[in-house]
């Protein structure tokens, strides 16, 4: 089996294909995919909690804090006492964050459009079927079990 034919290899590839698209597309907007990603993972109405956008995100902790001190210095976001948790931190778009998550989403939906129209409803439900499979396996540890076996 060639590495053009594994399904990593197919994964990957797409995804940085897919990653450098964006972030040629979100240069135009002064920004970048996972500025974006982030804008659009914060919620516009009432604000997320700083501890929920990593999980949410599936990134680190360290990795967060500096996209947010970006976004922070950028003028995107502004960080706001958690008023149910007195040691929590709600993450708020500002106006240009808003100005800035709107554009990032018509990106998206856009790419979604495209691709939507090149593929048939069928074919579309199967890629999903297919990617929810693997994190389905990946997140149960079906793949590479935790237990390790006795070295010799």
């Amino acid at each position: 089996m060639s590495k053009e034919h594994t399904i990593d290899y197919a994964l990957r590839t797409t995804w940085q294909a897919v990653t450098k698209m964006y972030n040629e597309e979100a240069k135009n907007f002064g920004t970048s995919m996972t500025l974006g990603f982030t804008l659009l993972s914060i919620d516009p109405k009432t604000g997320t909690p700083s501890t929920a956008l990593g999980p949410k995100m599936g990134i680190e902790a360290t990795s967060l804090s500096r996209i947010l001190k970006t976004l922070e210095e950028r003028g995107f976001i502004i960080r706001k006492p958690n008023p149910n948790d007195g040691r929590g931190v709600l993450i708020h778009l500002t106006e240009a964050g808003l100005e800035k998550r709107s554009i990032s989403k018509s990106v998206v939906l856009k790419f979604n459009e495209v691709i939507g129209q090149h593929l048939t409803k069928a074919q579309l439900k199967a890629f999903f079927e297919v990617t929810d499979c693997i994190q389905s396996l990946i997140l149960n540890k079906e793949i590479y079990p935790t237990e390790k076996p006795i070295k010799a």
